[in-house]
């Protein structure tokens, strides 16, 4: 009667089941390596900013996931009211509901524009945030959005050339860190 080591019939077992080959490559119909992003399954929109801080200043944090989640053009009508009075608590500029910013728009007028948070972007003109002239018809890298969201909100009427609160009026950052790219992706390179 022969007596055989179990311990080492396991590890050939295990040395010809790891190592075995087999012709499951020349199966060419199966991709071989990515094949690309896996959209399948359930996708959940989570934050959305058309305009810079906009959505940050103006919904109250206990809206912020509703707001996310809202398409555009249910924005105006579900969260209008809730940006006038947070544009009215901000800004004493806005006490008078005949008061009117740098581009003659009353709180109410003003925060319907903000409530629904897409960029808006010229096809056939200048694309900028603003410009002196233009407004909200694009972005470009070096428009500075804050200082001219904090003009819209703090300056009132003559918020361009006097503003009613001239120390909210401004960010003092008049440019980026480094110079953008003439050329894609035109974000500055890392520091």
């Amino acid at each position: 009667m022969k007596i055989y080591n179990i311990k080492s019939i396991g590890i050939l077992a295990l040395a010809i089941i790891t190592f075995s080959c087999s012709n499951d490559d020349d199966n060419t119909s199966v991709p071989i390596g990515p094949t690309g992003p896996d959209f399948s399954g359930t996708f959940v929109q989570q934050d959305q900013m058309g305009r810079p801080a906009v959505g940050t200043v103006f919904v109250s944090s206990g809206s912020k996931d509703d707001f996310n989640v809202t398409i555009p053009s249910q924005q105006n009508a579900a969260f209008q009211a809730m940006f006038q009075a947070n544009l009215e608590g901000l800004s004493p500029a806005y006490n008078d509901p005949m008061d009117a910013n740098a581009l003659g728009l009353t709180s109410e007028q003003f925060s319907g524009l903000l409530a629904t948070d897409v960029l808006s972007v010229s096809l056939d003109g200048t694309t900028t945030f603003f410009d002196g002239t233009n407004v909200l018809t694009g972005r470009q890298l070096a428009d500075d959005v804050i200082t001219v969201e904090l003009i819209l909100i703090f300056g009132g009427e003559d918020g361009l050339t006097n503003p009613e609160f001239p120390g909210l009026s401004d960010d003092n950052v008049s440019a980026n860190d480094k110079a953008f790219l003439t050329s894609f992706p035109y974000l500055a390179s890392p520091w």
